[in-house]
């Protein structure tokens, strides 16, 4: 059986949705059965997400919305993956300021365009920065969250492995 890839595409302005993504990663890749692709928004394309078996999003939450350019690698990506990876699992990763809800409805909405597989509630951590100061500057994730992050790519990673999804 060919060995299963996980794709976490991210984008993060500020390091915190860089650091949830690289926790992930570091979960998925200690798990061992599968490959598993770190990469920024502006790099990941349909080829990409034809190419792996697994993804995770991870984004910031803008003005209540993923990030542009998040946005910009699911409109690049859309119609080239469209009906060709249905029924993959996937699973999000929000660093919010406040909420990350509607950051979270919106890639599930885009995902089930692509007819993928929730399995995992969304991932929210929320930093609380609510002025332009905290909201601009750079955030540091907390160890426990970084820890549900890492347990959430472990679990993809093992999901995948395993066959489960």
């Amino acid at each position: 059986m060919p060995r299963k890839t996980l794709l976490i595409v991210y984008h993060s302005l500020t390091e915190g949705t860089r650091q949830m993504a690289q926790a992930a990663h570091d979960g998925a890749a200690a798990e061992g059965s599968v490959t598993v692709r770190l990469l920024h928004a502006r790099e990941a394309g349909a080829d990409d997400v034809l190419a792996a078996d697994g993804y995770l999003f991870a984004t910031p939450e803008n003005l209540a919305a993923i990030s542009g350019q998040l946005k910009d690698f699911f409109d690049r990506s859309y119609y080239g993956a469209l009906e060709r990876i249905d029924g993959r699992p996937y699973a999000s990763l929000i660093c919010a300021g406040s909420d990350g809800s509607n950051a979270a409805r919106q890639i599930a909405r885009i995902a089930t365009g692509w007819r993928l597989r929730p399995v995992a509630e969304p991932l929210i951590v929320c930093t609380h920065a609510q002025t332009p100061e905290a909201i601009l500057a750079p955030k540091h994730i907390a160890q426990e969250d970084l820890q549900q992050c890492r347990a959430l790519g472990e679990a993809m990673a093992a999901g995948l492995g395993l066959g489960v999804f």
